[in-house]
């Protein structure tokens, strides 16, 4: 009796509404933690973001294969002109260029192994050059020009916008056509325009092209005379890029204020009798900011793709422009790991977006 006593009272604990159970009832009862909404929504986001990064490696795999040409034959036949070519070198060269051999599964098995061990082959264009260095050397001169350029871009266009919306209707208002112009104007043809009128003739304030003066003795690494050159260098780049893009930034700041300004608790706000700036950065612009911020952490991860165009129009050693000159000699291996630098990037970037919007905002880890 005791013992049923026991266990009636223990049922009653448990089954009574609004009171959790006690440490060991639910082991009684054969009941299990189940993971939390926020524990199941990050699951089911590096899932996808997994399979999705899988899929992205495998169609890397599979695209320079489709396409024509050969760089093992390319180099045989540089070979050739020198002297007669050894048997099997065709199978060597395939080899160090990370192409792998034998059939299409185990040259797959090959390159997912290499890919996990960061042996991305040898390049092409600069045999015997591992395709790691080529992309370490590229990629920070893409990081330093691109992503101090977008940083500038967002928050000049951010700032301009808040402004623009929150003074609506006056001059202000004017510079929005005028940015949303430069921005629908294509990156090389900005840059054409502003190597003609500040490197040329008109006025020779800066150089054409490189990152740096070639010309001169300078060494390259943490010292005055190289990053005043590398400076005078990337500054047209970086204005390129920065007036192609704050007008999408100032734009789409200026109506998400606009929009903001007649919510409740920014009339309420103003109604109390708060100051116009605490009321314009503290409720209208705080909240306006969040779509901004997630397309600028997503454009984050295209930086590392930098701007292509732009980078070939100044010679600019940045990855975009090793891009360009992968494709015009047939790098597989350098194009290849390119492109999954860039994916994982996006991939990455689109990731941290989603996890922390579901974190900010509970409505978006609701599953239906």
């Amino acid at each position: 009796m005791a013992a049923t006593s026991g266990t009636a009272s223990g049922d009653a604990v448990a089954s009574a509404p609004g009171r959790a159970f006690r440490p060991g009832v639910q082991e009684r009862h054969g009941l299990r933690h189940r993971p939390g909404p926020r524990t199941r929504f990050v699951a089911r986001k590096l899932g996808f973001y997994a399979v999705a990064a899988w899929a992205a490696l495998t169609l890397n795999f599979f695209l320079p294969r489709l396409i024509p040409g050969n760089p093992v034959e390319l180099l045989l036949a540089k070979m050739a002109q020198a002297g007669p070519v050894p048997p099997g070198e065709q199978q060597v060269l395939s080899k160090l260029l990370g192409l792998g051999t034998g059939s299409l599964f185990e040259q797959y098995w090959q390159y997912v192994d290499g890919l996990a061990h960061l042996r991305l082959g040898l390049s092409v264009s600069d045999f015997p050059e591992p395709v790691s260095s080529e992309i370490s050397a590229a990629i920070l001169w893409t990081l330093i020009l691109v992503g101090t350029a977008t940083v500038i871009s967002f928050v000049l266009g951010i700032s301009l916008g808040v402004l623009a919306g929150w003074k609506r209707g006056s001059r202000l208002d004017a510079i929005v056509p005028a940015t949303t112009l430069l921005t629908a104007m294509p990156y090389f043809w900005l840059a054409l325009i502003l190597l003609y009128v500040f490197a040329t003739n008109v006025w020779h304030v800066f150089p054409l092209g490189n990152g740096y003066n070639t010309n001169s003795e300078i060494n390259i690494g943490l010292n005055w005379p190289f990053i005043a050159s590398a400076v005078q260098h990337a500054f047209l780049p970086a204005l390129t890029i920065v007036l192609s893009s704050i007008g999408g930034w100032l734009l789409g700041m200026r109506n998400m204020m606009v929009a903001t300004l007649s919510e409740d608790y920014v009339v309420a706000a103003e109604a109390k009798g708060l100051s116009s700036r605490r009321v314009m950065i503290g409720y209208a612009a705080r909240n306006a900011v969040l779509p901004s911020l997630s397309g600028f952490a997503i454009s984050l991860g295209f930086v590392v793709s930098g701007a292509i165009a732009m980078e070939y129009v100044f010679s600019y050693p940045g990855i975009g422009y090793k891009l360009v000159e992968a494709v015009g000699n047939e790098d597989y291996p350098l194009l290849q790991a390119i492109f999954l630098v860039i994916t994982f990037a996006v991939l990455g970037a689109n990731l941290i977006v989603d996890l922390l919007y579901g974190f900010v905002d509970p409505r978006t880890r609701i599953g239906r």
